[in-house]
């Protein structure tokens, strides 16, 4: 793969961001109040809790996936829609440029804005709290903050673009992978709602679990599953990027 490539496609997709930035500004209103609850909302109500626990993961976690989830699925959906994807296939970029350069941009979009929202959290809870020391986040936090956000950035997009080079149209790219990333949230909503109402004495078990869980050990190792899934769907991607079929359809 050749970078200046990647870069093209890069440039490209940045440039497209501008040019289509009408529909996207009210994407972004519609992502303004939950954006706004999290990064200004939450501190002001917890405190120096964010700082010193687990609540800045509720940043890390949602905000990756909600601003990937507004921009992946308009990689080759989106073209498909506007009719010039015919144009960038026939194009000499080769197919892991166009491919990780449109991942990259959707990644880096969302990764820097959810790292703006726990910078500006930060600079919220010391403002509110503010006692002549700056406040940080502990360092296995902040770990878990940038690279739980990286890489659950790149999750989605690689579950969207599987979605997005099969779709007809940006919403069934939107909505397919709605469905696949809610599903296992929904899920893990059930476990402790069934140890606490059909499991015999599992409140008991629940604040059992809870109080032996290790979060640096739960941390790396939902780091380590990441990054395998990661691998494994951005290899998919490059197997099922093919340009004849892509054209065809």
């Amino acid at each position: 793969m050749r970078f200046s490539d990647m870069w093209t496609v890069m440039w490209k997709e940045m440039k497209g961001i501008q040019r289509y930035k009408g529909s996207r500004t009210k994407s972004l209103l519609g992502l303004a109040i939950p954006m706004a609850m999290l990064g200004i909302y939450l501190p002001l109500q917890i405190g120096r809790a964010l700082v010193e626990g687990p609540w800045s993961l509720l940043i890390a976690v949602f905000i990756p996936m909600m601003m990937v989830g507004m921009t992946i699925p308009e990689s080759f959906a989106g073209e498909r829609e506007r009719h010039t994807l015919e144009t960038l296939l026939a194009s000499p970029l080769t197919d892991r440029a166009i491919l990780f350069g449109k991942v990259a941009v959707s990644v880096g979009y969302s990764w820097g804005i959810t790292m703006m929202l726990l910078l500006v959290s930060l600079v919220m809870v010391n403002i509110i709290h503010w006692d002549g020391q700056v406040l940080f986040y502990t360092p296995i936090m902040t770990l878990a903050n940038v690279a739980l956000s990286l890489l659950l950035a790149i999750l989605v997009a690689g579950i969207g673009v599987l979605k997005s080079l099969r779709a007809a149209t940006v919403q069934d790219a939107q909505q397919s992978l709605m469905t696949a990333t809610l599903f296992p949230l929904v899920l893990l909503q059930m476990i402790p709602l069934l140890l606490l109402n059909v499991v015999p004495d599992g409140r008991a078990l629940l604040i059992k679990l809870v109080e032996a869980a290790n979060p640096t050990q739960i941390i790396l190792i939902a780091m380590t599953v990441f990054v395998v899934s990661d691998l494994g769907l951005l290899m998919t991607a490059v197997t099922r990027f093919q340009r004849a079929r892509l054209i065809l359809d």
